[in-house]
């Protein structure tokens, strides 16, 4: 293929930092959070169709969303000499050991979706979106739409002490700032699931008189949406008017929601993030090029005026 023809002239490159590993087939560990969420699941379809597509074989750990696993994951790759690892972090804090130890054994690691607290010099990239951005794509969305009324905002917030929950919740914060009109009543984590989305906002409708005091929602990625619209509709209040709906990542449900006019904006964050992860490391493996520090993927606001259902079945065939 492609990529091994690529990488047949890195052989004694390879063979020098990678002693295990041969040139025809690069080894690469992929750390997963889980499958929390309908992007998560996307992210890692794609992620194996780009390690098929280019002739590397991808040693997949789902770490069911817990960090101890991912640190497991991370020294069970390490031991078995893989070429590099790629490492969705579920949170920011706590890498700077693991990684120390991948950087010992020569193997870079490359971030991808979320970022770390950690020495920058402890991974080879991250590739991201920008967070902040996003949340405040959101914020500006909601700025706009209410136009100066009197607006209380209910959030769900990502998993705690995750980048994407940090960011996307500061970008919000920022857009808001210095708009008395709207204000953020309720803030609460839903983990970045349905269930708990639903479960959080059934509480949010019930501490604010089943829900007459909530003008607008905003979920840090769909799923929690997706679910905090069903408890909306059991609340008897319509998602969509009764309560405004702007979400993140632009997964094909979300669509279906905006389509039935019970959403009202997403922002996408591209499920493609091993693509440009490849391309990084097959650089930097072939001709020693060390890519920036951030890989940046772009992001995109869709209404309710973007067409919903087409974009729903244009989203179908990217691995969700």
């Amino acid at each position: 293929m492609k990529f091994r023809k690529a990488l047949a002239s890195a052989t004694i490159l390879a063979a020098c930092m990678f002693g295990s590993a041969s040139a025809a087939e690069l080894v690469v560990g992929f750390s997963q959070i889980g499958s929390e969420s309908g992007w998560r699941a996307a992210e890692t379809t794609l992620t194996k169709q780009q390690a098929e597509q280019r002739g590397i074989d991808l040693k997949f750990a789902d770490a069911q969303q817990k960090q101890e696993n991912q640190i497991k994951a991370i020294r069970s790759f390490i031991a078995q000499g893989v070429n590099a690892i790629l490492l969705a972090p579920v949170v920011a804090t706590g890498w700077d050991e693991v990684l120390q130890e991948a950087k010992d054994a020569e193997i870079p690691v490359i971030l991808l979706d979320r970022t770390v607290d950690a020495s920058k010099d402890l991974y080879l990239t991250a590739v991201t979106s920008d967070l902040v951005h996003e949340g405040n794509v959101a914020g500006k969305w909601l700025v706009d739409t209410v136009a100066g009324k009197p607006c209380n905002v209910v959030e769900l917030q990502g998993t705690t002490g995750s980048s994407p929950a940090i960011d996307r919740k500061k970008g919000f914060e920022a857009a808001l700032a210095g708009k008395d009109n709207l204000k953020i009543i309720r803030s609460q984590t839903g983990d970045f699931t349905r269930t708990k989305g639903k479960e959080v906002m059934e509480s949010f409708l019930k501490a604010e008189d089943g829900g007459k005091n909530i003008c607008a929602l905003y979920a840090h990625n769909d799923d929690m949406a997706v679910g905090a619209i069903q408890a909306i509709k059991e609340a008897g209040l319509k998602p969509g008017k009764d309560i405004l709906v702007v979400s993140i990542d632009a997964v094909p449900d979300i669509f279906q929601a905006m389509a039935a006019g019970e959403a009202n904006a997403t922002v996408e964050l591209t499920p493609n993030m091993a693509g440009p992860a490849f391309d990084a490391l097959a650089a930097y493996l072939n001709d020693g090029k060390e890519p920036p520090k951030w890989i940046q993927t772009e992001s995109k606001l869709y209404t309710q005026a973007d067409d919903p259902m087409k974009v729903y079945e244009e989203k179908k065939g990217l691995g969700y």
